[in-house]
């Protein structure tokens, strides 16, 4: 049996921890990669990710990234999805998510962000 992953609540995100986050590169490529799907709501499965790195350094990087509270994680079976907390992040922060997006896509290519492989359902 899966128990639901913790994340931290709105008012627990914290500035600090935030940025700290997102000053990893593979933790900065996650995020603008969700953010090039949030707007059509999807959320990416974990395995969207494989061609980022390896299966346990991207666990490692997941679950920062929850425990920062920057994303959020939903478990059906075996697969975990994920989606960016856009509006929780937005009220605690507002313009921060949006700046470092837009910073992100402008440096995507010198950063040599990689693209989600997107895998079709099952």
């Amino acid at each position: 049996m899966s128990r639901a992953p913790l994340h931290p609540t709105r008012e627990q995100i914290e500035l600090p921890i935030v940025l700290d986050c997102l000053g990893d590169p593979t933790r900065l490529a996650i995020v603008y990669n969700l953010a090039k799907h949030d707007e059509s709501a999807q959320e990416l499965r974990c395995g969207d990710f494989n061609a980022f790195s390896g299966k346990s350094n991207l666990a490692y990087h997941f679950a920062k990234l929850r425990e920062a509270g920057l994303v959020q994680t939903r478990i059906v079976g075996t697969t975990r999805y994920m989606r960016l907390r856009r509006k929780d992040l937005d009220a605690r922060f507002p313009g921060l998510i949006d700046a470092i997006i837009t910073s992100a896509a402008r440096d995507a290519e010198r950063l040599q962000f990689p693209e989600c492989e997107l895998v079709a359902a099952d």
